[in-house]
């Protein structure tokens, strides 16, 4: 069981969301168990003890219904997020790093005293670090050198190795410099390659759409995610297509070749990843960075969502798609926590737009 859909609250009157204050049938958290990854059960002076490996809290993300947007829609229409800046390592990219570092182990091409190399914009990276430090493993990233310096920050507090690559030419270039290193030293290297790596959309196929689909229990009619290695988007897309072939599919892309989207690929003028299908997506929007901005801060203040420039481009595009529907539920993707953009200037740049 997830959260179940019902007709929006009425508009004027005040909504306690407390367990007991919701209309019968109404439940604002996931019932259904986290998937873990085995349970550690032993015991203590008696005491029956459980516990779970760190990498057994990804996934299972709630799934937010941004409310201050309702008046700006069409009646019959719902807007929602999935949190994935809520997973342990803070972003949406737990599940792919997670899905290729079990993938590695099972295939035997990642073993004990190799080290994960990979390149990055930050996210996986991260993903990448911390599951490497729980499971035993070094990791050395490829990332270019304009990363925030929060994301660079957190990457060295897990003791990972860096190798900045040319800024101008974004994770391009972090990608050509990971190639290489992983072919001059194959016997040191474990390369995912992320881009061309099926383990990172299956991870969403298997987890980020079913749960997306249970949590709406069916109901999703439109979805929206950014492109970056683009296993998000195809993964989940892929899944929810095979349960409803109805539902429209819609990816997003910066506007422009520059721009302040980390993460994100402006896809005709950047390498293509592998795992990318053109064919999946019916349609795609493009949004410019300032939008992008102004969205990440007005679901600071409006929703209390402290998220950062790829989601508010997640937004953007779906508040743009809800925007032209009489009814429908649309789904879109959270996907990293504003704590790691806090050196960026746009967090108080006024006044914001109404977009």
């Amino acid at each position: 069981m997830g959260v179940a859909i019902v007709p929006r609250w009425p508009r004027g009157k005040s909504c306690d969301r407390t367990q007991d204050s919701l209309p019968h049938s109404w439940s604002v958290y996931p019932t259904y168990p986290l998937c873990k990854e085995g349970f550690d059960v032993g015991t203590i002076m008696g005491m029956k003890i459980q516990a779970i490996p760190a990498v057994g809290l990804v996934g299972n993300t709630p799934l937010l219904e941004l409310s201050s947007f309702g008046a700006e829609l069409p009646e019959g229409v719902r807007l929602f997020a999935k949190a994935e800046h809520l997973n342990p390592g803070g972003s949406v990219k737990d599940r792919a790093a997670l899905g290729m570092v079990l993938a590695g182990e099972r295939s035997g091409l990642l073993t004990k005293g190799k080290t994960i190399l990979d390149a990055t914009s930050g996210n996986t990276g991260i993903a990448y670090s911390w599951i490497g430090a729980s499971r035993g493993y070094k990791v050395t990233l490829c990332l270019p050198a304009n990363a925030s310096p929060e994301r660079q920050k957190t990457l060295q507090a897990y003791g990972t190795e860096l190798i900045l690559t040319d800024a101008r030419r974004s994770t391009d270039g972090s990608q050509m410099m990971a190639k290489e290193l992983a072919a001059a030293q194959p016997d040191r290297f474990f390369y995912p390659d992320q881009y061309n790596n099926d383990a990172n959309w299956r991870a969403h196929f298997e987890g980020t759409g079913p749960e997306i689909w249970q949590q709406t229990g069916g109901a999703v009619t439109h979805f929206v995610a950014g492109i970056g290695t683009s296993g998000t988007f195809i993964g989940t897309a892929r899944y929810l297509k095979q349960q409803a072939a109805g539902i429209k599919l819609i990816s997003m892309q910066p506007a422009s070749p520059i721009h302040g989207l980390e993460g994100m690929k402006h896809l005709e003028t950047a390498i293509v990843p592998g795992i990318y299908d053109p064919t999946v997506a019916d349609e795609c929007v493009e949004v410019f960075t300032e939008d992008a901005y102004a969205m990440c801060r007005r679901l600071a203040r409006q929703e209390g969502l402290f998220v950062g420039p790829s989601s508010g481009g997640n937004v953007v595009a779906a508040l743009d798609v809800a925007k032209g529907l009489d009814e429908g539920v649309v789904v879109t993707i959270l996907c990293d926590g504003g704590d790691r953009y806090l050196s960026e200037r746009f967090w108080t740049d006024e006044p914001w737009p109404v977009i």
